[in-house]
């Protein structure tokens, strides 16, 4: 059975994984340590690069940031809330609670992976209040459906690549989304990986002697208590017009936006979870509460985001990230590139876990060889980007939200992780390879 073979993963992850923050120290050393000794830069020129690349994501990092805490003000909002507790109530058995919290992570992560990562965790705590079931499982599977984000809408290399004025467009063009996350190859991905994962999942539960349950000061759900008004300056803060009026305001753009025939990026994805959490919170307070707790997920970007801007510096300037895809690249055909495309990007992901940084690191080494061997080029890139997406099952630093939200630590979850890993990386490459 399958949680037999997790076990020692399991226990392995426990005994071993640091604290996300230590690993990316971790990191940053064996980084330097391999731009000295594989590319021959001297100390000083690596530390050099390091510090210079520092504050280089900063745009990026509030970005990613921004993406968490609206996403997390949305989710947890009266209506979406209530459909969470909706859906919830549907499980009966600590099962059919891992398969449930599956699918909607899946779901919730293929639309768009910062609303995916927080209604997973908060739709996983809306499960385990009511149904007992190993809670770490609940929490990993709720993680592992942020697998299929970059084969999704809000993918950041397929948008990217799609986008005029994109800084590879006098190599490749413009490739349209047609050919990347709407392709054949790249849909047939994402459905073997939506029957597999929650399958897996379910297969990886413990029996009931061995699972463990959360108590109920970790499952409270932050009900507001509404408090009297005494100042005119709270009647404002409890103002349901000013809130509507600035809100409704916001959700016009959006529609003017589209309308005029914009896509979607990141800052727009942004400015909608923002506007209509303002609108769905109804009042100023209620949003503001929301953003509270919002913010306690977010604080591991905060910190480490800079260290891995430095990393991928090291990376890049010591040409470190070059030779790791050149490697790869120099045993591959035409046939062949995309699967060592998705392995050299996974290898990399681990150090600059960033979909769109990513790609401009490995662009200018995947660019000229797919055109050099006559690959694919849409599905050279997707590769990449499914690369980037895999080892984030190994990679513990996008999983900080879901573990704020859930009051667990890396180490609980990732050994379930490292088994989806295994797996999905089996389906992934067949995909990139045979279809």
């Amino acid at each position: 059975m399958l949680n037999t073979i997790a076990k020692p993963f399991v226990r392995l992850v426990e005994r071993y994984l640091p604290d996300p923050y230590i690993f990316v120290l971790i990191l940053t050393l064996v980084a330097f340590a391999a731009a000295m000794l594989v590319e021959g830069n001297s100390p000083h020129a690596v530390m050099v690069m390091w510090g210079d690349g520092f504050w280089g994501l900063l745009t990026f990092s509030m970005q990613m940031l921004l993406v968490l805490v609206t996403g997390f003000m949305l989710a947890s909002t009266p209506l979406v809330k209530g459909i969470l507790n909706r859906l919830a109530s549907l499980a009966r058995t600590p099962g059919q609670a891992i398969l449930l919290v599956t699918y909607v992570a899946l779901a919730a992560s293929w639309i768009n992976w910062g609303f995916g990562l927080v209604v997973g965790g908060l739709f996983a705590k809306a499960l385990a209040r009511q149904v007992r079931v190993h809670y770490p499982l609940l929490i990993a599977a709720a993680y592992s459906g942020f697998i299929v984000w970059h084969g999704g809408l809000a993918g950041s290399i397929p948008l990217t690549i799609a986008t005029e004025g994109h800084f590879t467009q006098e190599q490749i063009g413009i490739i349209g989304t047609g050919q990347t996350i709407f392709s054949f190859f790249n849909l047939a991905i994402v459905v073997m990986l939506f029957i597999a994962v929650p399958l897996v999942n379910r297969w990886m539960l413990p029996p009931e002697e061995d699972s463990h349950y959360v108590d109920a000061e970790t499952l409270k759900d932050g009900t507001e208590v509404d408090v009297a008004v005494t100042r005119p300056a709270e009647h404002l803060e409890n103002s349901r017009i000013l809130a509507w009026l600035i809100g409704f305001s916001g959700i016009a753009y959006a529609i003017n936006y589209f309308a005029g025939g914009g896509g979607l990026n990141l800052n727009i994805v942004n400015f909608m979870f923002l506007f209509l959490a303002i609108v769905l919170h109804q009042t100023p307070r209620r949003l503001l509460n929301s953003l509270q707790e919002a913010i306690k997920g977010g604080a591991g970007i905060v910190i480490q985001f800079p260290f891995y801007a430095g990393i991928m510096a090291v990376m890049t300037q010591s040409g470190l990230a070059a030779t790791i895809s050149n490697g790869f690249v120099s045993i591959a055909s035409a046939d062949s590139l995309p699967f060592w495309s998705f392995i050299s990007a996974g290898v990399v992901n681990i150090f600059v876990p960033s979909g769109g940084g990513q790609w401009a690191v490995q662009a200018p080494v995947m660019i000229p060889a797919a055109q050099e061997l006559g690959a694919d080029l849409p599905r050279v890139a997707m590769a990449v980007g499914w690369g980037d997406a895999w080892t984030n099952l190994l990679q513990p630093f996008w999983a900080l939200p879901v573990l704020a939200i859930a009051g667990l630590k890396a180490k609980d979850i990732m050994g379930f992780c490292l088994v989806q890993l295994i797996i999905t990386g089996a389906l992934i490459s067949i995909g990139l390879t045979w279809f």
